[in-house]
Parts: C-alpha cells; sequence; structure tokens
C-alpha cells in the first residue's frame, strides 16, 4: 500500500468518525431541548413572539401557495379521470390528497425555506457578534431563550399552518371544480368529508409536528453552532434550508408506510 492509498484511507476514516461525532451532537442537542422545554423558568413572551414570526409573517406566502396547490392539483386530475369518465370523483381525490399529503408537506417545505433559513441566519450572526456568549456573562439561559422558544414555536404553529393551507387548498378545488363542472358547495365538501377518515386527519397532524419540530431543531442547531465569520452565518441558512427539507422528506417517506399498515385493507 503507498502513502497515497494511506493517505485516502485515512481520510475516508476522519469522514466517517466526523459524522457519527456530528450525530451524537446533534442527539445530546435533541435530548437538551427536551429538557429545557420542561424546566422553569419559562420564556412564555418569546415563544409567542416566536409563533407571531413563525405563524403569522408566514400566513400570505403559505395563503397564496395553499390556494393555488389546490387549483392546479384539481387541473392536473382532469384530464386523467376525463378519460375514465370518473370526473365526479375530483372532490374525493382532492381531498386524499390534500389531507393525506400536499398539505403538510407543502406547508412545512415552505416554513423550511422561510422560518429554517431565518433561525439559522439569526442564530448564526449572534454566536459571530458573540451575543450568545454575552447572554451567558449576563446570566441568561441561551439555550432556553433561543434555541427552545424558536423549537417549540415551529412545532406549535406548522400543524396550525397545516390546517390552514387544507382550507384554503380545499377551496382553490372548489373554485376550479364549479367552474368547470357547476358542482355546489354542499355536494363538493359532502364528498370530502365523506371520504377522509380520522385517520387521515390524525397522521396529517403528526407529520405537521414531526415537520415542525425538525424544522426548528435543525435551524437551530446549525445556527447556535455555526463557524465564526459572515461565511458561517451563511452556510448556517443554506444548510438549515437543505437538511430540512431532506429529512422531511424522509420522514414523509417512514410515515406513509406507517399509515398505509394501520389503513385497513
Amino acid at each position: 500500500m503507498n502513502k497515497t492509498d494511506t493517505q485516502d484511507g485515512s481520510k475516508r476514516l476522519s469522514r466517517i468518525n466526523r459524522f457519527f461525532l456530528d450525530l451524537h451532537d446533534v442527539f445530546l442537542f435533541v435530548i437538551r431541548i427536551f429538557k429545557e422545554a420542561f424546566l422553569p423558568p419559562y420564556e412564555f413572551k418569546e415563544i409567542v413572539k416566536q409563533c407571531f414570526e413563525v405563524g403569522v409573517k408566514s400566513l400570505p406566502l403559505i395563503s397564496l401557495t395553499g390556494f393555488i396547490t389546490g387549483i392546479v392539483f384539481v387541473n392536473q386530475s382532469r384530464p386523467s379521470l376525463s378519460e375514465f369518465g370518473a370526473v365526479s370523483w375530483l372532490p374525493s381525490l382532492i381531498a386524499i390528497a390534500i389531507v393525506r399529503a400536499l398539505a403538510p408537506l407543502v406547508t412545512s417545505l415552505i416554513a423550511a425555506g422561510k422560518v429554517g433559513s431565518n433561525i439559522g441566519a439569526e442564530l448564526g450572526s449572534m454566536n459571530v457578534t458573540e451575543q450568545i456568549d454575552a447572554m451567558e456573562v449576563s446570566a441568561t439561559n441561551p439555550f432556553k431563550f433561543l434555541v427552545v422558544s424558536r423549537v417549540i414555536a415551529t412545532t406549535t404553529m406548522i400543524p396550525i399552518l397545516t390546517v390552514y393551507t387544507t382550507i384554503l387548498a380545499l377551496l382553490g378545488g372548489f373554485i376550479n371544480i364549479h367552474q368547470h363542472e357547476a358542482t355546489s358547495f354542499q355536494t363538493y365538501f359532502t364528498q370530502v368529508f365523506n371520504t377522509i377518515t380520522f385517520t387521515d386527519v390524525f397522521a396529517s397532524i403528526t407529520k405537521s409536528f414531526v415537520f415542525g419540530f425538525t424544522i426548528g431543531t435543525v435551524g437551530c442547531y446549525k445556527g447556535y453552532h455555526s463557524s465564526k465569520g459572515t461565511e458561517g452565518v451563511g452556510k448556517a441558512a443554506n444548510t438549515s434550508v437543505v437538511l430540512s427539507m431532506f429529512l422531511i422528506f424522509i420522514e414523509e417517506l417512514l410515515s406513509l408506510q406507517i399509515v398505509m399498515a394501520l389503513l385497513p385493507g
């Protein structure tokens, strides 16, 4: 074995070790979040502020995206159903698609891009300017104030935004269907509510909690542990978005397998 092969092997081993060390740090970070969340003092004012930042300030983008999602999905589904003479199934189809998958997924991806990047950049800049160190000197728990409050906010608000997105997407679908098939409001929503089950709603809300926790945790971890310098802030914001979206898709895949196992037949 020559010197080059030895160096390559050392680099690969170093990367593997680094991966497991990072995994260990993330595990301790998550454990600390749960620990600090249930221990006083509680930062209620900061939690409410972060809920406003995550929820209310995301409404314009979420509203537009949710409404368009319903319209676009109906437009894409209509030609396929028309070939089989099953256009009347559109309300049932959109109900299943929106409630089971599209609403929580679209909401979480939008939040990952908007909220996740904001959290990563904000905490990253505070780390660079040593504001976090200053909070520790002033006898304030920066982890509870900065991290726990943001994770609680994202975990709480993403399910609420998901319900909001679901309603708007269904309304967008209704407007499209009413325009083309003249389906009444009562008929449309009767088919919608006859199609979805408690398992669908429960799975959607549960996934939203998990997605929200993921967005908050990833953004806070990357920002809280960002490298010094302006480059570290940009990297923290970018990595927060990319990693959050990647984990959301993985969690969506796993949740789909669990839900399919729970559904009868």
